[in-house]
């Protein structure tokens, strides 16, 4: 019944549509949303969620899972980060990969919604060091719609995986597009960070 809800706001009344699809069976990966420049991507991608039907998760420090808000934050798909025993923030997500039987990560590569000339490589290291693949999937406000990409087993080329990735954001807008990482450029220039 909810998705029939979120399929008649989001489609209907918004106007949005999901191209692409997520496998069922591939129980963990990292998911790399891009572009992010808009507090609205959150319920962009909670309408998409809620119509994909599969579990989708995110991370954040432990200290906001208390209650009585970590209750809601859990209920959103949220697992505490806790990067006690200094544990660096690849290796103690990689482990809540390992401990779970169903994990699927949504992480923003650009880190913010500010304007960024580079990538945040943390998801690449995420996907490798959890043996997980990583979906790309993109907010395209342009178009109205979230484009779900090909999944793709991090090979531990960063510069090579990212090159194969990216085109899956090429010509996709986001809600503030003067704040969105710049993919045609970056690829047109060959760099990667």
């Amino acid at each position: 019944m909810k998705r029939r809800w979120y399929r008649l706001i989001f489609g209907k009344l918004m106007g949005w549509r999901i191209t692409g699809a997520f496998d069922p069976g591939v129980k963990k990966c990292v998911i790399m949303v891009l572009p992010h420049t808009s507090w609205h991507d959150f319920y962009i991608g909670l309408f998409a969620r809620g119509i994909i039907g599969l579990e989708m998760h995110y991370v954040a420090k432990k200290e906001l899972f208390v209650f009585p808000f970590g209750v809601y934050f859990r209920w959103m798909g949220g697992a505490p980060l806790d990067r006690s025993g200094n544990q660096n923030k690849v290796d103690a997500i990689a482990d809540i990969f390992k401990k779970r039987d169903v994990f699927r990560m949504a992480i923003a590569p650009e880190g913010t919604r500010k304007k960024v000339t580079e990538l945040k490589s943390g998801f690449y290291y995420i996907a490798l060091k959890a043996g997980v693949p990583i979906v790309p999937v993109a907010f395209d406000y342009g178009r109205k719609q979230v484009v779900v990409g090909d999944y793709l087993y991090p090979s531990g080329d960063y510069a090579n995986d990212l090159a194969v990735l990216l085109p899956t954001f090429v010509g996709v807008r986001g809600r503030c597009p003067d704040q969105g990482f710049d993919v045609a450029q970056f690829l047109a220039q060959g760099a990667v960070a």
